[in-house]
């Protein structure tokens, strides 16, 4: 029977008083075991200090002393290294970790040792690359060699320079004979620390915190427990994630996890830092471990290209999707971006004629012959264009690139304008002029300013796309951004009086919407496990 998948705190405290400590916070934060990096300990000395550690762990404990040529912090002598490996065997260590290249002689050097030791004691032999993934054949070779070493465990870290790279790691770990070991590293190698249990992983290492990492990508061992849930995994749960570029600032994982557990659904939500989307999907999108996607900046148009066939109507009409759903081994497609944002808007301008005239106005025409002003073209940008015009509103387009919103606004009936139009003060009477002169049905109704480009997001959170001197004149402003809930457009637009609505408003939306069509629900109104956040 398999091992349950343990979660590992890799300790890197610089002094006795620090790692004990270190210990016990891992176990309040839930870590199953931990890792004592004796190399990053100043002035460790030797058998008596890891004596003390033993003696008093509260948690089952790896012992590692990585030398420099490992990538570790040891630069002593090597015989002196080793007697401390050996001396952690006789202290009764749960595990010690040997690296490959002086594994035999180690093994062979304290073969009776080790073997009286056991189960008590098991060896790790550790491989770790910084450069690169080698490929699936040679990393089958590399476990196998590790093997033959007389490992209890096999240890492989890898580095990862695209996300494609963890597929070979996921393959090394569905295929192994013994208790296996086998990470990505770096940024593209996070998922590897986060689908070990799906993959029969023995073990992933978790951090205390930020800056607190012993290899490049470790999440926080809080992360793990509580939004990845690694406890819930097996080999039956279904994947879903964020693709996109970046993802780090994205809470899809929070709300999307956080759903799966409250609904019973055995799931988990992790983010896809993906460079080329084909590629991604031809590695990951037909796998049956996957079950969805949700798509984000860049890639909602490149996205549209991989569906085996657009269910949602709205997707071949917008040019974009956010949503990839995998069944049959086939990926379908939606966008229940579009909808989302144009409810949160509406909802918004319904609260603020109640505010202003206390009286109730008809949702589904209160953007009927207004002005929406929508920056950005791409696939939020295309998805609010098309909402609004669905709503009967009249639509300017501004982007960065004019030619691309000259080309939306062609396939979608609505004004482009070039973004400088947008951003000079009293640009919304200038606007409406515009309009004016080419619908005569444009109402009296305060204009609608929608930004859906990026300016503002975290970490460039000064930024804004609009001045606050051209925001006068808007009855409502919406920031397609949650991250940060308040960008400073949405600061500005409030100190002239606008109603503001935050992005958080449309992720909500369009998350639940996701999360049913994640789920096969298909009454997108029966279930909103997205509310309370």
């Amino acid at each position: 029977m398999a091992e349950t998948c343990r979660i590992c705190a890799s300790l890197v405290a610089d002094s006795m008083e620090g790692m004990m400590e270190a210990i016990a916070l891992a176990k309040s934060e839930g870590a199953d075991m931990v890792e004592l990096r004796l190399d990053l300990i100043k002035d460790f000395k030797g058998g008596e200090d890891l004596a003390r550690l033993l003696t008093s762990r509260l948690l089952p404990a790896i012992v590692t002393f990585r030398p420099t040529w490992e990538y570790g912090q040891y630069d002593g002598d090597e015989e002196t290294r080793q007697q401390v490996l050996r001396r952690a065997v006789e202290l009764g260590a749960d595990f010690i970790d040997v690296e490959l290249q002086v594994a035999q002689s180690f093994v062979c050097k304290h073969q009776s040792l080790l073997e009286s030791s056991r189960p008590n004691t098991r060896v790790i032999v550790s491989s770790h690359n910084y450069q690169s993934t080698p490929s699936s054949e040679d990393l089958a070779t590399l476990a196998a060699k590790i093997i033959s070493t007389g490992a209890d465990i096999v240890k492989i870290a890898v580095m990862a320079s695209t996300i494609t790279d963890t597929s070979r790691v996921f393959e090394l770990l569905s295929h192994a004979q013994v208790p296996t070991i086998a990470l990505s590293m770096g940024e593209y190698g996070l998922i590897s620390r986060l689908l070990a249990p799906k993959f029969g992983g023995f073990l992933t290492f978790g951090c205390l915190g930020q800056g607190k990492e012993s290899a490049p990508g470790q999440p926080t061992v809080t992360e793990l427990v509580d939004i990845y849930r690694l406890r819930s995994q097996g080999r039956d749960t279904r994947v879903y994630g964020l693709i996109g570029k970046p993802v780090s600032q994205s809470k899809g994982p929070l709300i999307h996890n956080a759903a799966m557990e409250k609904n019973g659904f055995n799931g988990v939500y992790v983010p896809f830092l993906v460079d080329n989307v084909p590629e991604f999907l031809d590695v990951f999108g037909s796998s049956p471990d996957f079950g969805g996607f949700s798509v984000t900046i860049p890639h909602k148009e490149a996205a549209m290209s991989c569906c085996s066939h657009e269910v949602d109507p709205s997707v071949q009409s917008l040019g974009a999707l956010n949503t990839l759903v995998n069944k049959g081994q086939k990926l379908l497609g939606y966008n229940t971006d579009w909808n989302a944002a144009t409810s949160a808007v509406e909802e918004g301008l319904i609260e603020r004629e109640k505010l202003r005239k206390g009286i109730e106005i008809d949702g589904s025409r209160v953007l009927e012959g207004r002005l929406v002003v929508v920056l950005g073209a791409g696939g939020a940008g295309k998805g609010l264009v098309y909402g609004a015009k669905t709503r009967g509103a009249h639509v300017v387009i501004a982007n960065r690139s004019h030619g691309r919103a000259v080309e939306l606004a062609i396939r979608q009936g609505a004004i482009a304008v070039p973004l400088s139009e947008v951003c000079e003060d009293g640009a919304v009477e200038r606007l409406l002029e515009k309009v004016r002169a080419q619908h005569s049905d444009l109402q009296d109704k305060e204009p609608v300013l929608v930004n859906t480009t990026s300016v503002g997001m975290v970490p460039n959170v000064e930024e804004t796309p609009v001045p606050v001197g051209a925001l006068k004149g808007y009855g409502l402003v919406f920031d397609a951004i949650y991250n940060p809930l308040e960008t400073r457009l949405l600061r500005e637009a409030k100190s002239v009086g606008a109603t503001i609505v935050s992005g958080l408003e449309m992720f909500v939306r369009q998350a639940n919407a996701q999360f049913n069509l994640f789920t096969g629900e298909q009454d997108q109104h029966h279930r909103r496990p997205y509310q309370q956040f």
